[in-house]
């Protein structure tokens, strides 16, 4: 059986331990609660209570293998619930199951070795204690990001071990976060691991420390149960980041947070009847639908880019060289040090950029070191091999370049002329133009087979697409590699048909024009802001465009006028934006509000779009948009432009990234005769 269990002598004699080891049997695939798992989980802990009476076990144990403790609940299964019963089924078995590890006649104890999301990490709170690993990674309650509850448990049990604070900044705040996780010591500190251990002797530290609990010598404090002020004010930080989140579009984050406000005062099973209860009514709506669909193809798209050629054709890249030492250029070549942990040369026209750029690259690296994400020996290595020049010469034996210089494409051109010659026959090009064509620029190039778009979004640390652009012309070596490095960047490829704006600037900008014309039109600048709320995007149209850069902004919609200018035009005002030096139009503290530089920059017409129909009509663009990208070929199906979407901009998971919602509201068929799944 998969989850082993055996019984052993706990160090200094207080008896024997049964331990559970959650092992799903093949070595490429973490333990998860499906319904075979939860059975074989459930028959273990039958057992474990059966050795507590037979044989006097003191202390029941459970822990995972191969830095996994449990991957959480089996999201398939979940999602071929077809009716309420079939739902709510789903959470009582959970309960009935992880319940029992806190309903023995002896204290329990989790080991959490390593990885353990959602249904995983409630399986250790419902333990008595638990250790953790110092190199545990991946600890969290990420449901509220895929468009359910924490429904086995969590939203009792979490903030009674650790307070309600914690509870909401790792059901919510991290879930909403791009479902952003603990680390085990960060999990020790919070107060829901009650001892860290390191991972080369964790299993047997755990046990020693778990002999002293049971013989007394180690007392575990919990802190006192927070008071009902300290309750309401974290549930009520929550809602302010559920609202700056998702804007109300999404159920799941709101019924975990009235979960967690009921958990002050609700009992045990009156309380996991409650989670089961939200279980069946979102198991079946359609945000969870969405959401699943985007969870699996991000998922499958780490893994295995859709069109990506054989990896076996892929050139060694042992060296690369950035040309341009600007902001973005000096974020690439961070990235690039600290993944590939090759030698990195920037070039630019003069000593003082240069400069510039390989110290943020060396104080890039010092912060990585100060964070603790690479040790000293490795930040020195790194910091040495950085370097820079005015002289391209200096790139002749890099055998990946990526140019990232200013976004025109006459001097794209002249610096890809320049560049050639430099280098290895077998060298790869890259450029990281976010709109320019790519044929155009390898129109200069002797050997444009070698040649592809390699575009990246910005903070580049953070997010996790590339834009992949193949031309008529690029060979499969060189795509080959780009995806190669793609991966070993940590990137997300997906491969796309060179065309003007690429996917994500195309889509947005289109869904961005749309918004602005009814700003040059007369609607309020915050009515037009809010009128996508239901997109539950992670910025409002105008936050967003600011922290691009109006300029940026500019020179797509100026890219994509050019190209298609039956439907792309650029807009008086956001030229006068520009032209004023870009100041924010909106800011948030807390809501959304209008700046004084709003009034004085913006000149507005008399026929204010409503609401209502604004959205309806972002929807229709975008829905065209989309098919226009399907039916040129820009990209194979719907689920690229979703893969885009989610990891370029943060589309929200349980949109799907935008097919599944343009296909829910009518869009799809409204626009274009026929759905896109």
């Amino acid at each position: 059986m998969p989850v082993h269990v055996r019984t052993l002598d706990l160090p200094g004699g207080p008896g024997r331990l049964a331990l559970l080891t959650l092992d799903s049997g093949h070595a490429r695939k973490p333990f998860v609660l499906g319904p075979t798992g939860l059975e074989e989980f459930g028959a273990a802990l039958e057992e474990a209570g059966r050795l507590v009476v037979a044989e006097g076990v003191v202390a029941v144990g459970v822990t995972g293998v191969r830095g996994v403790f449990c991957a959480g609940a089996d999201l398939k299964s979940v999602a071929t619930a077809t009716d309420r019963a079939e739902a709510l089924a789903t959470g009582r078995l959970g309960h009935a199951v992880l319940g029992r590890l806190g309903e023995l006649p002896v204290p329990t104890f989790a080991y959490v070795n390593g990885l353990a999301l959602g249904g995983g990490l409630e399986t250790a709170l419902h333990a008595t204690y638990r250790t953790v690993s110092t190199a545990a990674r991946g600890l969290g309650l990420p449901e509220a990001h895929l468009g359910l509850v924490p429904g086995w448990g969590g939203t009792w049990l979490l903030p009674r071990t650790a307070g309600p604070g914690v509870a909401v900044e790792v059901a919510v705040e991290n879930a909403l976060a791009g479902n952003r996780t603990l680390t085990g010591p960060q999990a020790a500190e919070r107060g829901i691991a009650d001892a860290a251990f390191h991972p080369a002797d964790f299993l047997v530290e755990s046990l020693r420390w778990t002999g002293r609990v049971l013989r007394g010598e180690v007392v575990v404090e919990r802190p006192e149960p927070a008071g009902e002020a300290e309750w309401n004010a974290a549930v009520e930080r929550g809602h302010a980041v559920a609202d700056a989140r998702v804007r109300g579009a999404a159920p799941a984050p709101y019924r975990t947070l009235d979960l967690l406000a009921a958990a002050r005062t609700s009992g045990r099973e009156e309380h996991f009847a409650a989670e089961d209860e939200a279980l069946g009514d979102l198991v079946l709506s359609p945000q969870l639908k969405a959401g699943l669909y985007a969870f699996d193809l991000v998922q499958r798209y780490a893994k295995a880019p859709a069109g990506a050629p054989p990896a076996e054709l892929a050139r060694p890249v042992t060296s690369v060289g950035v040309v341009g030492a600007g902001r973005m250029a000096s974020q690439l070549a961070l990235l690039f040090l600290h993944r590939l942990q090759v030698p990195v040369v920037l070039t630019d026209v003069d000593e003082e950029r240069v400069a510039a750029g390989v110290g943020f690259v060396r104080e890039g690296v010092a912060e990585l070191a100060r964070k603790g994400r690479i040790d000293a020996d490795t930040a020195n290595r790194l910091s040495a091999a950085v370097s820079g020049s005015v002289d391209k010469a200096a790139l002749a034996g890099c055998g990946f370049v990526v140019e990232a210089v200013f976004e025109e494409v006459g001097v794209k051109q002249a610096v890809l002329r320049e560049l050639e010659p430099l280098l290895a026959s077998d060298a790869v090009l890259a450029t990281n133009t976010s709109s320019l064509s790519v044929t155009e620029m390898a129109g200069v190039l002797e050997h444009p087979e070698r040649f592809v778009g390699f575009h990246f979004f910005n903070p580049v640390a953070v997010l996790p697409l590339v834009e992949v652009v193949r031309t008529g012309r690029t060979d499969d070596a060189a795509l080959a590699t780009a995806f190669a490095v793609g991966r070993q960047l940590g990137k997300t490829c997906v491969l796309v048909r060179d065309a003007p704006a690429f996917v994500v600037n195309r889509v947005s900008t289109r869904m961005f024009d749309e918004v602005v014309r009814a700003v040059d039109a007369g609607t309020p600048l915050l009515e037009a802001e809010h009128a996508l709320d239901e997109l539950g995007l992670p910025m409002t149209p105008f936050r967003l465009a600011s922290f691009v850069g109006p300029a940026v902004m500019l020179h797509v919609h100026e890219t994509l006028a050019a190209a298609f200018p039956d439907r792309y035009r650029v807009s008086d005002n956001l030229r006068r934006w520009v032209g004023a030096g870009g100041p924010d139009l909106v800011t948030r503290k807390g809501p959304v509000e209008e700046t004084g530089a709003a009034q004085q920059v913006l000149q507005q017409g008399t026929d204010p779009v409503p609401a209502p129909e604004l959205l309806r009509r972002v929807q229709d663009a975008l829905a065209d948009e989309v098919r226009r990208l399907l039916d040129e070929g820009v990209v194979a199906g719907p689920e690229d432009v979703d893969v885009c979407l989610v990891l370029g901009t943060g589309h929200p998971l349980f949109t799907g990234g935008i097919t599944p919602y343009l296909d829910r509201v009518g869009a799809s068929e409204r626009v274009t005769g026929r759905r896109f799944h």
